[in-house]
């Protein structure tokens, strides 16, 4: 039956109709109880309600929580088939509805139950951000809406590296939306005003590893609609696309001069390059060998030799000449440092193995044709290294790069970043770093140079102002440390199988199986402060995602590359 509230229970709220009371048919604790809907009413999932239950003294207790089931049956039957009868009216029965209630919040915390029959009702505006705590978040960022609209809020002292940092996202490929809300919490970030005076020298560095899309934050996307604006205006946010952006994307193959190997678009984008001296000076051979299985080779070991090497060469001869004159042998391009040291030179500098040695060539042949383009000895490779604190916000291409060259860029900014924030000693200014296919550069098997550069990001980088927003399908697949330094955990669409990972235990059971059915636009976000997942959307991006949204200025010609 409708669960039926006396006429002398009823509340003030009843006539509103998502009202309804604590159930005294399954059991009510201060951590979860049931209620039941009055009739005509309606409690849905994610709703936040309050029950309140008066103490023997006369204190009052609020519960307040988040609903994560509801279901409705009918009483007084037994049989499935009953319901064929009670629809035909031959037998009598009525509805019961009723929501489980998750308690995220209880106010004073006094930790008894809530009686059977106390009024229980949905809240919104001022009460549905004291169930969440919103009111004692002293600075916050809003990290998206609720199904009804209601802001929801980040503690930003578990983002600026205050009491936590780094942002865990997973899902599917294409559905979940992993970079477009990770974007979304960078555009929240330097547009809310919460970084206050940090935001000034804040920066992000994000790289870009599919297609295009994240190379026109600057424009403002020319599908925005009414509705989505007004989303934006509920979470107090402007309208528009990221004001200070850098972008930057590898050097083309086979050109003498350095232009950008992008498509589709023709301005605003340098090209990167490393000269040979840069690479030898500063160690970077270590990332041509990023894989996991160069380390199991004992290939390291081999690589680590000949970095001391190289930098002892970088430091002979003219510092501003970009390459490297080596035994009356001049070395102006990556191939031919490869070629030199694939000669008896090699065999002088580390003992070893002859097969570990061939192995350690052979990765380096492979290398060369991967990635040799980007670090070259002549003067026209000088000048293209990535600033990324130029702008607030840096975005570099990775996309038409093969995978171990991908490895290179990331493993030689991330380190070089961190040696720069090692230098300053400081936290401040922010860095906020976005990696998609984090299970790939961080994966939980192995060791590697980049492995060891994004451990030391999650471990340290609070202390540093780094915070990490990491993004992944799998969260199985990365090492363990690096999830469990996230203080925000989200997931998009899940695969089913993933779902059931111990990695999402941080889930309820109800949230798992959803996470396997969410839409593109929808995430489901776990927080230090709140002790129960919840849903959220983000609203349509204000920023051009590709080409084809991009709000092009008057003044500029999309036919200039022509």
């Amino acid at each position: 039956m409708e669960i039926r509230i006396q006429p002398e229970a009823r509340s003030p709220e009843v006539g509103i109709p998502d009202g309804g009371v604590v159930l005294g048919t399954l059991d009510a604790t201060p951590l979860e109880f049931w209620i039941g809907v009055q009739e005509g009413g309606v409690v849905q999932l994610d709703d936040l309600v309050v029950a309140e239950t008066r103490l023997p003294d006369g204190q009052r207790v609020r519960f307040y929580g988040v609903v994560d089931q509801v279901r409705k049956r009918y009483e007084g039957t037994y049989y499935d088939n009953d319901a064929f009868r009670v629809t035909d009216g031959m037998l009598p029965a009525d509805v019961s509805y009723a929501a489980h209630v998750q308690v995220t919040r209880i106010d004073p915390e006094v930790f008894i139950p809530p009686s059977p029959g106390d009024r229980a009702r949905v809240v919104r505006g001022e009460e549905f951000q004291r169930a969440l705590y919103f009111d004692t978040f002293s600075r916050r960022i809003p990290i998206g809406l609720t199904r009804t609209g209601e802001p929801v809020y980040a503690n930003l002292e578990f983002l600026d590296g205050t009491r936590g940092a780094h942002v865990s996202i997973s899902g599917v490929s294409g559905v979940a939306t992993k970079t477009s809300y990770a974007t979304f919490l960078l555009y929240a970030l330097f547009h809310s005003g919460a970084l206050g005076m940090d935001a000034t020298n804040a920066k992000a560095l994000v790289f870009n590893v599919k297609g295009e899309d994240l190379l026109w934050l600057d424009h403002p996307n020319a599908r925005m609609d009414e509705a989505a604006r007004a989303e934006y205006a509920r979470l107090d946010l402007p309208v528009g696309p990221f004001r200070s952006v850098a972008f930057y994307a590898p050097a083309r193959r086979h050109s003498h001069i350095p232009i950008p190997d992008v498509g589709s678009r023709s301005t605003g984008v340098r090209p990167y390059l490393w000269t040979l001296r840069e690479f030898c000076r500063e160690g970077l051979l270590r990332f041509c060998f990023a894989e996991a299985e160069d380390a199991r080779a004992q290939v390291s070991f081999v690589v680590a030799r000949v970095e001391n090497h190289l930098r002892r060469l970088a430091e002979q001869g003219d510092p501003d000449d970009p390459g490297l004159s080596v035994e009356e042998r001049r070395l102006r391009t990556f191939r031919d440092l490869v070629d030199y040291l694939d000669t008896p030179v090699l065999d002088s500098w580390v003992s070893v193995a002859p097969g570990t040695l061939d192995a350690f060539r052979r990765r380096l042949h492979a290398a060369a044709d991967r990635m040799g383009h980007l670090v070259r000895g002549d003067r026209e490779a000088m000048g293209w290294r990535i600033d990324w604190q130029a702008q607030q916000v840096t975005v570099v291409d990775l996309h038409t790069l093969p995978a171990q060259a991908q490895m290179f860029v990331v493993g030689v900014l991330l380190k070089r970043m961190m040696e720069e924030k090692e230098r300053q000693g400081t936290a401040r200014p922010l860095v906020f770093v976005v990696l998609d296919e984090l299970n790939k550069y961080a994966p939980r098997e192995g060791t590697s140079p980049i492995r060891d550069v994004l451990l030391d990001i999650a471990e340290r980088g609070r202390s540093l102002g780094v915070s990490l927003f990491g993004c992944q399908q799998t969260a199985s697949e990365v090492e363990r440390r690096v999830l469990a330094n996230a203080a925000l955990k989200v997931v998009g669409r899940l695969d089913p199988a993933e779902a059931e990972r111990g990695e999402y235990g941080w889930l309820t059971r109800t949230a798992r199986l959803r996470a396997q059915l969410l839409q593109p636009g929808t995430m489901i976000v776990s927080q230090p402060d709140i002790p129960t997942p919840l849903l959220v959307r983000f609203p349509f991006p204000a920023w051009a995602t590709r080409q084809s949204e991009a709000a092009l200025p008057e003044d500029e010609d999309p036919f200039a590359r022509l």
